[in-house]
């Protein structure tokens, strides 16, 4: 591959590592546990930016989302789904999960691809110029699905742990909460229009160590 190749690809795995892409993904991993669901969530999100780097998509570009503020009532939406939950785990007939039609982790993955401009999807966007629209979108899902697919991944099999593990239990339960706080937070600073930009590297890169220490300890022997 070019080193523009390369950097698409970076940036889709930039894109990624988004604190908002892995609480998305780790809740929808904690209400319906899916090795699959991390890379359906990419490829949403992938098929939405490879459209917006094509020039006939430049009108969808210009649709204010932003007054809806999707971006905070889908993270407002995970992080709900995922204490119900919590707060219903260890009770006597608790009822099953509610299927919501957005509990698809792929249209899902679309409705954040159209909600968010992060700096790492516009300067994707930018090397339109360079690379065709296609090659570009290609690429950049590819990064996504690194990132996305192995954060899913790990987040479905500590649930699925959960199951017939103690420790395992109080694992997938810190990340619950981890995923309810974050999503809250960022949809608390959404709504304010705060710019978390800064820290958003950071907090997406903590909270994948984070499911990596805990997938640990739950592997551990009691």
């Amino acid at each position: 591959m070019s080193g523009l190749d390369l950097l698409a690809v970076a940036l889709g795995m930039r894109h990624g590592v988004d604190p908002d892409h892995l609480a998305a993904v780790d809740g929808l991993a904690r209400v319906r546990p899916s090795p699959y669901v991390g890379l359906l969530f990419a490829l949403g999100h992938g098929a939405i930016v490879t459209l917006l780097a094509f020039p006939a998509a430049a009108l969808l570009q210009r649709v204010d989302l932003e007054a809806l503020h999707l971006p905070a009532l889908l993270l407002l939406l995970v992080a709900g789904l995922n204490l119900h939950r919590l707060l219903r785990e260890g009770a006597v007939g608790k009822p099953p999960p509610p299927r919501l039609p957005l509990l698809n982790p792929l249209l899902l993955g679309v409705l954040f691809g159209l909600g968010f401009e992060t700096a790492s999807q516009l300067s994707a966007l930018a090397l339109a110029a360079e690379l065709s629209p296609l090659r570009l979108g290609l690429l950049f899902t590819l990064g996504m699905l690194l990132v996305d697919g192995v954060d899913g991944l790990l987040a479905s099999r500590l649930q699925n742990l959960a199951r017939d593990s103690r420790r395992a239990q109080r694992a997938s339960r810190a990340l619950g909460w981890a995923v309810v706080f974050l999503s809250l937070g960022l949809a608390l600073a959404e709504l304010v229009a705060l710019d978390l930009e800064a820290l958003a590297l950071p907090l997406g890169l903590g909270l994948f160590l984070f499911l990596l220490g805990l997938r640990a300890y739950a592997l551990r022997p009691a």
